[in-house]
């Protein structure tokens, strides 16, 4: 009686506080997964506020969510219209709830205050989650493995493994369906006390598992929402032989109690199952059930053959105050025992209370900022005190340590409202540190503090004064920039931040000026120039840092004093130009503009070089500035120097400009191998290396920049079993394959590196030797043989020489007979043409074709070339001067390796005797004027062209037409098919400068370095046989 009585006393009060307080709770439903702005409530409505009326209040209602920093709440609440609606943040029950039994329900807390304080209310908000069908159930495992014994009877169950969905109530798991049972199975789902759904397996047919032993099949799991969920698993039934007698448990349902600070390892439950079969049968398995959930599989082990639960990992308390712990035991059976351990965890004082503050004012830095006029009752923060532990440990009051004009209003029974208590000074009191101390009722207790802090700040009410209200300067033009002018200064009353003054301009202050903002110096920040503005009149500002702010102003007159004040002024600071470090010396780099606002000969500006006088010069009137050097990228990429510029005045005025010439690359330099150093040195390779292991990195580098530097890498020779392949960028050589007994070895790898320079690219090569073998026996030996491998010819890539042969042939096949058609129908266009252009000469050549002769334009030269025939066998048959392919070779010196290299062409020439008939082969030929130079010597001193070799490369019968004449001005036009030439000079007998594209021919590929320069022209057979015409020339060294 006296304990019901203490209890109806104790609600009573409670209830006073919480009415005296201004507290209340109020309960909403919202579905979880809801989108963003969903009315969910009114507080203005459901609180029965609307009959406040507005004018009573010193403020309008406003109601404010409290909630800690840095936590995203799901609701949000209009502050002027007390409605609640749903965030962008995600309501998801399973994870709000997520250590909650499923079928219990799933609450959201959160506290609004009503303001002002004259209804300050605090409103505790709990929202009931309702669970939608947003989980499918899923079975423990995509494959289900059952045995069953082959004797089982008609009507035999054994269990399968339930299906779990985080979903509650209907939207939980439902039904269980077999799919493509094949009649022999059946599936029935019985319901445990708890409403656990549970699907048992029927045999409804009787087993022999010497006819079949597996049967596969599916089962589907399906919840009851809408939409409705489901999920599939493969169910594997494997018949085994007959195992009669399962295990049994001496005690089905067994509840311990564990202490929270157990250690690890320390027994938990022992169980104990029986089986009154022998041998193999009767050995008994013990294990969870799949229903154990993962934070009992993670705190508890199970000894599979003892029986014993003991500790797994530290036990928590206020994690999980209970555990149900299924455990199955199976001696291999179809129908394992079933035993239920329940296991309480003890509570320890072992959790310190925790203080949670939720500030109602806005903090700054984590400081309260109150006004010294802030009224009384001003709430400040919500505290909320909490403690993991249960019961008497669990207990927790709060205080504050001193007397301070603050004060705790308990709302709830662990929730204070923290609130000024009497008025704020701030000149007797700035700041406040307030410790909160929150203890628990355990023994030894346990308690937590926490500070908060609150600064009182200062009310403005002063405005600045200024010492002198008008300020009257005279300045000279041409000050310096920056040139302190004169000093204001003003004063206020207040203090702190609200006695700290800036100055200000004012708006119609020009933007000569600058006022410092602290010390109130004011300053010319440009040049004052009389001729433009002799007079200026504007205001000062004096303005404090309070809130508001106060300010005053002064008026400012400045009078400017007369000077010789104009410079010359270039068009910018700074010039930069880019030129091509192959710009000729003399040429024009740029130009540069000065301008000077004087007239006469103060305008008369002069314009040279500071530094830099021997390389760069500069014109002194029209500023184009030419260099005295040839640049060169490589050496110096930049030139940067100074112009001087000087008027013509009495007193004269000069500036200076900085000038930078960049000089842009032009692609000059070829790769260079780093690595490997030489030709002659090697790399050891394992024959145990793995395909595609980088074996050796080649490194080249290019002193060009930009494209003209980028290197890439490619094989070009060598590697005559395709054990190996580079990268092009990177250049890292890679095995290709495994390696095997034949290619143990010294293995040459010819490496191209090519930049990307444009318009033509530069390119190097380098031999990579690798030596393939277990060891290296002896570097003397490999040396040698990397010698002897330089000394030999490189076998070009396999990947050029080892494609179809079939292929190749048809493709050559095609290309001959189209060059072939092409090539006639040219020759049959050119004889047309020079049929047409000669003809007064063809009848004169027709007459003496049986003794004429092809001479040179130089009649005392004495390498020709002659044209002979052969008598005709019929009279009136066709006359046909035939001559064989000629190759045409580029001799060229190769840098690295000194070898005789050589670009040939092969071209097909075949040339009518009746055609050439026409002509007039006279020792003085029409296609030279007369007394022209031997073009022979004269190409042999003056032509840069490399040389060219014709030699003859096919079998008579070809049938392939060629015409090469002179042109008719004596010039000798160095240029074929595949270059591209241009002449400017204006000497018709001089030789026309050719740039030569890179092209790669069909024909074998060889270097020749040619010693000496010369031009042979010589016959070798008869006409009708075989005509050789050689034209050797060596080419210029490169520089």
């Amino acid at each position: 009686m006296d304990l019901f009585f203490g209890t109806y006393i104790f609600a009573v009060l409670l209830a006073c506080v919480v009415f005296q307080s201004g507290a209340q709770e109020k309960n909403y439903t919202v579905r979880e997964e809801m989108p963003e702005n969903v009315l969910i409530g009114d507080l203005l409505r459901d609180l029965n506020l609307s009959f406040i009326p507005d004018k009573s209040l010193t403020m309008p209602m406003q109601f404010k969510l409290v909630y800690k920093t840095g936590d995203v709440p799901l609701i949000r609440i209009e502050e002027g219209t007390g409605e609640i609606f749903t965030t962008g943040a995600r309501i998801d029950r399973e994870k709000l709830c997520a250590g909650v039994v499923l079928d219990a329900r799933c609450f959201y807390e959160v506290e609004v205050a009503v303001l002002p304080d004259e209804i300050f209310r605090l409103v505790k908000i709990r929202f009931l989650i309702e669970d939608i069908n947003d989980n499918a159930p899923l079975f423990p495992a995509t494959v289900i493995n059952i045995s069953i014994p082959e004797n089982s009877a008609i009507n035999s169950r054994y269990n399968i493994p339930a299906a779990f969905d985080p979903d509650t109530g209907i939207n939980g798991v439902q039904n269980y369906k077999l799919i493509k049972s094949q009649n022999i199975f059946g599936l029935d789902v019985i319901e445990t006390p708890e409403g656990e759904k549970l699907p048992q397996l029927i045999v409804q047919k009787e087993l022999d598992r010497e006819e079949k032993d597996t049967y596969v099949m599916k089962v589907k799991v399906e919840d009851g929402g809408f939409p409705q969920r489901s999920s599939t698993a493969i169910l594997q039934i494997s018949v085994a032989d007959t195992n009669d007698n399962g295990p049994v448990f001496v005690e089905n349902e067994i509840e311990v109690s564990i202490p929270e600070n157990a250690p690890v390892g320390s027994s938990v439950a022992q169980l104990h199952a029986t089986d009154a079969d022998i041998g193999e049968n009767a050995r008994i398995h013990f294990y969870f059930s799949n229903l154990v959930s993962n934070i009992a599989k993670r705190l508890f082990h199970l000894n599979s053959t003892t029986g014993l639960i003991t500790v797994k990992e530290p036990l928590d308390r206020e994690e999980s105050a209970s555990h149900k712990l299924p455990v199955l035991a199976s001696d291999g059976g179809s129908t394992p025992a079933k035993a239920m351990v329940l296991v309480n965890v003890t509570d320890i004082n072992d959790n310190v209370p925790s203080i949670d503050i939720r500030y109602i004012v806005n903090p700054t830095n984590g400081t309260v900022l109150l006004s010294e006029n802030a009224p009384l009752n001003t709430k400040i923060a919500l505290i909320t005190v909490t403690d993991e532990d249960s019961e008497h440990n669990g207990r927790v009051t709060c205080f504050t340590d001193h007397e301070i004009p603050f004060r705790l209003r308990p709302v709830f029974s662990n929730q204070f409202l923290l609130e000024t208590a009497a008025f704020l000074d701030f000149e007797s009191t700035r700041e406040y540190a307030i410790k909160i101390l929150a203890t628990d009722a355990g023994k030894p207790p346990l308690n937590q503090t926490s500070m908060l802090l609150i600064k009182v700040k200062d009310e403005n009410d002063n405005a600045p004064v200024f010492t002198q209200p008008f300020i009257s300067l005279s300045v000279p033009e041409n000050n310096s920039p920056g040139s302190q002018l004169t000093k204001v200064s003003a004063t206020d009353a207040d203090t702190g931040r609200n006695a700290e003054i800036n100055y200000l301009l004012g708006f119609d202050a020009p933007p000569e000026f600058a006022l410092d903002r602290r010390t109130g110096i004011l300053t010319a920040v440009k040049n004052l120039d009389r001729e433009n503005q002799e007079k200026y009149y504007f205001t000062v500002l004096a303005q404090d840092n309070g809130i508001p702010p106060l300010t005053s102003n002064a008026s400012v007159f400045l009078t400017v004093l007369d000077q010789n004040d104009n410079i010359p002024l270039f068009t910018h600071s700074e010039y930069n130009f880019y030129v091509p470090e192959n710009l000729p010396k003399h040429g024009t780099v740029g130009l540069i503009t000065v301008t000077d606002l004087d007239y006469g000969e103060n305008s008369a500006v002069t314009l040279s070089v500071v530094d830099m006088k021997d390389q760069f010069t500069i014109d002194p009137q029209t500023g184009v500035i030419r260099p005295n050097i040839s640049f060169d990228r490589e050496k110096q990429e930049s030139y940067t120097f100074y112009v001087k510029a000087e008027d013509g005045g009495r007193v004269s005025q000069t500036s200076t400009a900085k000038v930078t010439i960049n000089v842009v690359d032009v692609n000059d330099n070829k790769p260079i191998f780093i690595d490997p150093p030489s030709n002659y040195s090697f790399e050891w390779v394992p024959p145990s290396t793995n395909p595609g292991t980088v074996i050796f990195k080649v490194v080249a580098i290019d002193d060009d920049m930009g494209m003209n530097a980028e290197i890439r890498y490619s094989i070009v020779g060598g590697n005559i079993k395709e054990l190996f392949m580079i990268e092009q960028i990177s250049g890292n050589i890679t095995l290709k394959e495994k390696c095997v007994f034949s290619d143990l070895g010294l293995h040459k790898v010819v490496v191209k590196a090519m930049d990307l320079g444009q318009p033509d690219s530069l390119f190097n090569i380098v031999n990579v030797n690798l030596f393939v073998n277990e060891t290296v026996p002896n570097a003397t030996l490999i040396y040698e043989l990397v010698r002897r491998s330089i000394d030999a010819p490189a076998t070009p890539s396999p990947d050029t020489t080892n494609s179809s042969t079939s292929t190749i042939d048809y493709v050559k096949i095609m290309v001959a007979i189209v060059a072939g058609t092409i090539t006639v129908l040219l020759v049959i266009l050119i004889a047309a043409v020079v049929r047409c252009r000669h003809s007064p000469h063809l009848k004169a050549s027709q007459k003496n074709k049986q003794n004429s002769e092809w001479a040179t334009p130089n009649p005392e030269n004495m390498q020709m070339i002659m044209l002979k025939k052969k008598k005709k066998k019929k009279k009136n048959a066709p006359q046909t001067l035939l001559l064989n392919f000629v190759t045409i070779e580029e001799a060229k010196l190769d840098d690295a390796d000194n070898d005789r290299n050589s670009v040939t062409l092969d071209l097909p020439i075949e040339l009518e005797e009746q055609t050439m008939g026409k002509y007039n082969w006279s020792t003085t030929p029409t296609t030279f004027k007369p007394d022209s130079p031997d073009l022979a010597r004269h190409y042999k001193s003056a032509s840069p062209q490399p040389a060219f070799q014709i030699q003859p490369e096919t079998p008579l019968n070809s049938k392939h037409h060629i015409i090469q004449e002179l042109p008719l001005d004596n010039t000798f036009v160095g240029c074929d098919s595949i270059s591209k030439c241009s002449s400017s000079s204006s000497d018709p007998y001089s030789v026309s400068e050719c740039s030569y594209a890179l092209t790669t021919f069909k024909t074998p590929v060889s270097v020749h370095a040619r010693p000496t320069m010369k031009e042979v022209v010589r016959s070798h057979t008869p006409m009708k046989e075989v005509t050789t015409v050689e034209i050797w020339t060596h080419p210029h060294p490169q520089v």
